[in-house]
């Protein structure tokens, strides 16, 4: 049932996309457009591969050039980013976020109507990667134009950057050096109901994601905020983050800094094995008191130096105090700093900064890392582009502007007025061969009705 089911469908779209066509070779400029007969062509879509025909058109370029084009493929939009239907599109890239390209392709070969390699997802990624990126170098000439789209202002505005290491491979597979993916997620606060149930919500939530070299990426960044926020109306800014020299490069020199709490713990334990020296460098860290953890570390540098060349206890311990000095201003949490910053809006609250990590976990880590997986800079970079787009519910409306193939503009009416001539019923009246078929047994209906048969009965038989 479901294989003929997909075949009608797949008949109906034939017959939309060749009248689309027989439409537009009628309305073109015959003098501009020399029709050279037709050539066929497929599109993917979830009920099957479509095989259809349309017209070739040879016309001159504006700088006196022979070309060959096909109205249907531009009036459709068929070149964003391949001849794939926007639901297939769809379930492709949304399943990708969660499974590696060959477990996708399996999945979507045997759920829908249309076979698919590895290989072929992998490509429907990279085209959606190159158009989100193109969105991306578009907004930062909006900004550097003065023609942001953003309006809104806002009193605070959260901003937090990590990133995450990967494993990268060249074009022939080898292993390269890890590369760090870039990420950044800006906020406006908390949901202050869903804190009263001990529920952590960030308001306004918004995700960048990416390999790009720290200049190009911090445009991006900037541009985003730009894309939603309007900068001038922004009362203060507030930045998170492990300290990385390209983390520490915003556009507003009057952001706070703060060092990320997790990465400070994160550093004592790797660099300091002594469990007691750990705990008594923490405690002065959590006490505020920056002085004397400093003079803490410097003595047990010394008190731990070897002449041992395999004794590292000293090296390190000196080159967690120049982790800590070197963000020393960003030590202290800023609301523990006596800045004043402005109240939040009705509905949310400000706390402590700190979700970075999380965000990479769920939305970068979880598919990108591990498994022994490794990637290209331009496949990790691409992937990364769907991944974020998803956290930020964008993905599909993303993917709905560069598959609009299937979209028509003609008018629907037209085409089942001709699909209802060419599949009426030979009997006129009582004598349609559907209420003929009735009368014998039907499944569905004469079989014991279960809850989804009923279900069923009403939607099909009414």
């Amino acid at each position: 049932m479901y294989r003929h089911i997909c075949g009608f469908a797949r008949e109906i779209t034939v017959q939309m996309l060749e009248g689309y066509d027989r439409e537009l070779a009628e309305g073109r400029d015959k003098k501009q457009y020399r029709c050279k007969g037709k050539r066929r062509t497929s599109i993917k879509t979830v009920y099957g591969e479509v095989v259809y025909s349309r017209n070739v058109y040879r016309t001159e370029t504006p700088d006196g050039q022979t070309a060959h084009i096909f109205l249907l493929d531009e009036a459709m939009h068929m070149d964003k980013i391949g001849l794939i239907s926007t639901n297939l599109a769809e379930k492709i890239a949304l399943t990708v976020t969660e499974a590696p390209y060959r477990v996708t392709a399996d999945i979507i070969s045997s759920t829908c109507g249309q076979s698919i390699s590895a290989g072929g997802v992998w490509n429907l990624i990279q085209r959606l990667g190159e158009r989100i990126d193109e969105e991306e170098r578009h907004a930062v000439k909006q900004m550097n134009a003065d023609q942001a789209e953003g309006e809104k202002g806002i009193p605070v505005l959260f901003e937090e950057m990590d990133g995450v290491w990967l494993n990268i491979q060249d074009e022939q597979h080898k292993k390269k050096k890890k590369q760090e993916m870039k990420v950044f997620t800006m906020y406006e606060g908390w949901d202050a109901e869903k804190e009263k149930a001990n529920r952590s919500t960030l308001v306004g939530k918004t995700m960048l994601a990416g390999m790009e070299k720290s200049t190009e990426f911090h445009e991006k960044r900037e541009a985003c905020i730009r894309k939603k926020y309007n900068a001038d109306e922004i009362g203060q800014r507030i930045l998170n983050g492990d300290g990385g020299s390209w983390i520490k490069e915003p556009y507003d020199p009057d952001t706070i800094f703060q060092l990320d709490r997790y990465h400070i713990c994160q550093e004592i334990l790797r660099k300091i094995s002594d469990k007691e020296a750990q705990k008594e460098i923490r405690r002065l860290f959590e006490e505020e008191k920056t002085a004397e953890m400093f003079a803490y570390i410097e003595t047990y540098a010394v008190r731990v130096e070897s002449p041992e060349k395999k004794d590292k206890r000293s090296q390190k311990a000196r080159e967690l105090y120049q982790y800590l000095y070197h963000n020393r201003e960003g030590l202290v949490p800023y609301q523990k700093r006596g800045i004043r910053i402005p109240d939040p809006p009705e509905g949310m609250v400000y706390k402590g900064m700190g979700i970075q990590e999380s965000q990479n976990c769920t939305v970068i880590t979880l598919r990108m890392k591990h498994r022994r997986m490794r990637w290209s800079e331009r496949g990790a970079n691409h992937l990364a582009k769907a991944l974020y787009r998803k956290e930020n519910r964008e993905l599909v409306e993303t993917i709905e502007r560069y598959t609009d193939g299937l979209l028509f503009t003609l008018q629907m009416k037209e085409i089942i007025e001709t699909l209802s001539a060419a599949k009426a019923p030979k009997k006129e009246g009582k004598g349609s061969t559907y209420m003929e078929l009735i009368k014998h047994h039907m499944p569905i209906i004469d079989a014991m009705q279960t809850v989804s048969r009923k279900a069923f009965k009403r939607a099909f038989s009414q």
